[in-house]
């Protein structure tokens, strides 16, 4: 029995969307933020961690969207449907690679953005000019840069690409979706810098497992 625990707006959405695509049966046990945009306490009842995702697996608490990826993959996705053979090394290659950058490279900078802004929306209004400042020169001096590149080399990617691991579908691009969107929502991504990544966008979006998936999980906002 599989058990996904799913906090709104979070990386757990690419579970919920790799268990659609492969069509298995599974609970989804959901949680929202709280009011400091924290998970619930109650998780840590679930995986000392705290956070999502966590799939039980047979009593089982795994935990890490990477790791969940590539233990359904190696169980339940026999055929190879959303991760490349390893005779396909060139697909292999970009596969691995895309799966790891997303939280190794991508979502560093991405957070440290978010957490930024959350210090200057909970800072008291007479020290708020202060704190946007700060906010500014982290953001100038170790922020900005690294999204930009980030961004850069994504939108290069899929210049030739399709997806993220070449022609094929695969779960880097579930992985990646996170970064993207989050990417679009946060810093914004314009169409003449950006078309090849917004446009991915939108063939992930129209799949119809990332539907039901927001039929179930709600549609992350970030």
């Amino acid at each position: 029995m599989l058990n996904l625990h799913h906090l709104n707006n979070s990386r757990s959405f690419r579970i919920l969307w790799l268990l659609e695509e492969l069509e298995l049966d599974y609970q989804l046990t959901s949680y929202q933020r709280t009011k400091a945009y924290l998970a619930p306490e109650s998780l840590k009842k679930v995986h000392p961690l705290g956070h999502t995702p966590v799939l039980e697996v047979d009593d089982r608490a795994l935990a890490e969207s990477g790791f969940i990826i590539e233990y359904l993959l190696r169980h339940y996705d026999t055929e190879h449907q959303f991760k490349p053979s390893d005779d396909n090394e060139a697909a292999w290659e970009a596969y691995t690679f895309w799966l790891h950058f997303a939280e190794a490279s991508a979502m560093p900078p991405l957070v440290m953005r978010l957490v930024f802004s959350k210090v200057v929306e909970r800072s008291p209004l007479l020290i708020k000019p202060i704190s946007k400042g700060i906010r500014k020169q982290v953001e100038d001096g170790m922020i900005n840069n690294n999204i930009t590149n980030n961004l850069k080399l994504m939108e290069q990617q899929l210049q030739d690409n399709h997806w993220f691991a070449g022609e094929a579908f695969s779960a880097a691009d579930i992985q990646m979706y996170i970064v993207v969107a989050a990417s679009n929502a946060r810093a914004g991504m314009d169409k003449v810098r950006y078309a090849n990544l917004l446009n991915w966008l939108k063939r992930c979006q129209e799949r119809p497992a990332f539907k039901r998936a927001e039929e179930k999980g709600g549609t992350p906002q970030f």
